[in-house]
């Protein structure tokens, strides 16, 4: 592989203009294709399989024309101090407030809340329901306009209103943090290279990488059902391992630059070489993120098909353009250890050159590696503590910000009419097999109303054929709670024995349901998707490292960390520790995607550091270094170009911390604070410490195994027989030939 890469370097090099041209081609491309799709909406939620999706199912089939995925709305009214909704001008207000809703072109239904007796026992509060017949993020501007327009009239006429539901609901918006994080990013890029050249060229493919990947996913976002959430992950994670990639060919060409190669050597080389590294890092994370198709949750899995497809971009700019831009570049990017005159290159050296941090680092805990080792794994092992108490939900209207009509809207259905109406449980009967549909409808509802935490049951509603009916059941509990969760498995359990003496069929669905469903299947996933994952990375390492420990040690370093990460997500959004500081107004249960999520992302990115540093220290060891000192080679070469890459990571992903949607913000924090702990923690201090303690171990294979395994040459042994080295001054001639291009 390295052989083939080096070819593909040398090639990019020369044939410049065409690599750039094709890149810049794509992205326009793209760009045009984004420009002209529709905007991306909301993706149609979906869960194969679960009791709650087969529920939804039936009633689109059974009650047609019912827009059963259609926005909703609830405008909730609150009486002045003193006065009750029932008082003739109150009541007034609403019925014009009613009217005023029904005339919308998207509207299909609004409900009177005095003719559905939607009205609090103390007569204060009540609330209309207005459907849609499409999502929240489909409808037009003109129909939220007239909500809103709505809600205020009544308001002025001395009424409390708010407005609840999806039908207000919003595309995500990052904040200005996100440009912070790239800044940092920038910043970190100049101190490694000492140049603006050479930090300028990792961000600038990093974001035509970004713009291809992005414009491709909003181009098809209409084609394949792209939810707004899908093209931030791909920009979140592609921006990240974009910086990163080019990050480790630039510094690996300057490098050799510096052992005195020719221009167009050193970036054949530096892709040969860090390149093979870059592909091995990149099909980990894609793997990574491809394999959250195993949960089979539709959603979940075009999001992590849409990031991989944006890593894959990453690598192959990394490969392809790097050596191109190098090719343009000549002697504005330096050899390792030169600064631009800019930035105070040129002087003479005032004191004799010392050792970097990497090896003073690395040889102190090559000199200690039994205390390091357990100052590393008890100090990851405090902070996966606050994980023994994760509760995994999905956020609501109530864990909006108290600023929110829609989270005030909540709370005046709570407190009108208890805790449970805002997670209302729609049961459906399918009484087409049973001999006397009504009566099993009849018993189904007396069974219910029979159950703990059942707060009110409503009278079934029939679709036209009269074999189906649905009931709504409000539980005494908020939707999030255990309570209700219980009172779900409850009514499953009651609805076996129902079918066993009447043939109907007792299902529960809505949003509580479904998010309980989700929740389960996720739970039931993590396992399987672990055991591929893992095992499918580590099958590779072995082939990239030769060697059995070092990949088992890179999986159970791995596990570390994201425990780690998982505990101070729960401090943070759970516990509300630093809650102010992230920009968390209401604290709650971790989304359910959370854990599955960061250990495919965090495991994909884990393996980029230890593929990335430890292949310099098998490098070492492959041309006759010891063990230990093979350590301290690979963290002369590559801790500061690891530890800048992790910084630019942790700016990239915190970036996110500033949105305004509480999954990307959450995401963008437990990244952030996984790589934190993966780089500084696991990479940096636990890998060289065992590494140390196993000495030759660590880099042994079975024969038969080294026999069976392909050899992907990462190390670039085989670039030897294409050393076609020139005498530095020959950077000269081919100055001149630059300057002619």
């Amino acid at each position: 592989m390295a052989t083939f890469l080096y070819k593909i370097g040398r090639f990019a090099f020369r044939r410049r203009h065409f690599v750039a041209l094709i890149w810049v081609a794509l992205l326009t491309l793209a760009g045009v294709g984004a420009a002209s799709a529709p905007t991306a909406g909301s993706s149609s939620f979906s869960i194969p399989g679960t009791e709650a999706q087969k529920a939804f199912d039936l009633l689109e089939s059974r009650y047609p024309g019912m827009s059963a995925d259609g926005a909703t709305a609830r405008v909730v009214f609150r009486a002045p101090s003193g006065e009750k909704m029932s008082a003739a001008a109150n009541k007034a207000a609403v019925k014009k407030t009613v009217k005023a809703l029904g005339d919308g072109s998207e509207v299909t239904s609004v409900t009177d809340p005095f003719k559905t007796h939607s009205l609090s026992k103390d007569g204060a509060i009540a609330y209309t329901q207005v459907r849609y017949d499409v999502s929240g993020m489909e409808l037009e501007d003109a129909s939220k306009d007239a909500l809103n327009e709505a809600a205020k009239e009544a308001r002025d006429t001395g009424l409390t209103v708010e407005v609840g539901g999806d039908a207000l609901q919003a595309a995500p918006e990052t904040g200005s943090t996100e440009v912070i994080g790239i800044a940092v990013a920038a910043v970190v890029l100049v101190i490694t290279f000492g140049s603006l050249i050479a930090a300028g060229l990792p961000l600038l493919t990093a974001l035509i990488g970004v713009g291809i990947g992005v414009s491709t996913i909003a181009a098809l976002a209409k084609a394949l059902d792209l939810g707004s959430t899908t093209s931030t992950l791909a920009m979140m994670i592609g921006l990240a391992v974009g910086i990163d990639y080019a990050l480790f060919i630039v510094s690996r060409y300057r490098a050799e630059l510096a052992e005195g190669r020719e221009r167009e050597e050193a970036a054949g080389r530096a892709v040969g070489t860090a390149g093979s590294a870059v592909v091995f890092a990149g099909l980990t994370v894609v793997i990574a993120l491809v394999g959250l198709a195993v949960v089979n949750i539709p959603m979940l899995t075009k999001m992590g098909v849409a990031a991989a497809g944006t890593v894959a971009i990453a690598v192959l700019i990394a490969l392809t353009m790097i050596p191109a831009l190098l090719g343009y570049t000549g002697r504005m990017v330096q050899p390792a250890g030169q600064k631009s005159k800019l930035l105070g290159g040129g002087r003479a050296a005032k004191k004799p050159a010392r050792p970097n941090m990497g090896t003073r680092w690395a040889s102190f805990v090559v000199r200690r590696p039994v205390a390091v080792l357990l100052l590393g794994v008890v100090g990851l092992g405090a902070a996966a503590v606050p994980a023994t108490s994760l509760e995994l939900g999905l956020p609501d209207d109530g864990s909006q910000p108290t600023s929110t009509t829609q989270r005030r809207a909540y709370d005046l259905l709570s407190d009108g009419f208890g805790p449970g109406f805002n997670g209302p449980l729609m049961v459906v009967v399918d009484a087409k097999s049973s001999n006397d549909p009504k009566a099993a409808v009849t018993k189904v509802t007396d069974t219910v109303k029979d159950l703990k935490n059942v707060v009110s049951v409503t009278p079934a509603t029939y679709n036209k054929a009269g074999d189906t009916a649905m009931i709504t059941v409000v539980p005494d509990s908020k939707p999030s709670s255990v309570k209700t969760e219980d009172l779900v498995h409850a009514i499953r359990d009651a609805g076996g024995e129902i079918k066993a003496g009447t043939d109907a069929e007792v299902l529960v669905t809505g949003t509580t349901a479904m998010n309980i469903d989700f929740s389960q299947k996720l739970n039931d996933a993590l396992v399987p998707y672990l055991a591929l994952v893992v095992g499918l990375a580590f099958l590779l390492l072995i082939v990239v490292f030769r060697s059995v420990l070092v990949p088992l040690k890179a999986a159970l370093g791995f596990l570390l960390s994201v425990m780690a990460a998982l505990g101070a997500v729960v401090a943070v959004f759970q516990w509300g520790w630093l809650a102010g500081l992230m920009g968390v107004e209401e604290t709650g249960p971790i989304m359910s995607m959370m854990p599955i999520f960061m250990v495919g992302v965090v495991f994909g990115l884990a393996m980029d550091y230890e593929v990335f540093l430890v292949t310099r220290m098998r490098e070492a060891y492959v041309h006759g270094e010891k063990p230990a000192q093979a350590i301290v080679t690979g963290f002369k070469h590559g801790a500061r170009v690891v530890t800048a890459a992790a910084v630019i990571m942790i700016a990239v992903f915190s970036g996110f911390i500033g949105s305004s949607e509480s999954m990307i913000k959450m995401i963008g924090f437990g990244l952030a604070i996984a790589v934190f702990f993966d780089a500084f923690v696991v990479r940096m201090a636990i890998v060289p410490a065992v590494l140390a303690l196993l000495g030759k171990r660590a880099w042994w294979l079975p024969k038969w195994l080294d026999r069976a395994l392909p050899n992907v040459d990462v190390e670039g042994e085989g670039l030897r027989a294409h050393d076609t080295d020139r005498p530095k001054d020959g950077d000269a001639d081919e100055d001149r030939k630059l300057a002619r291009v």
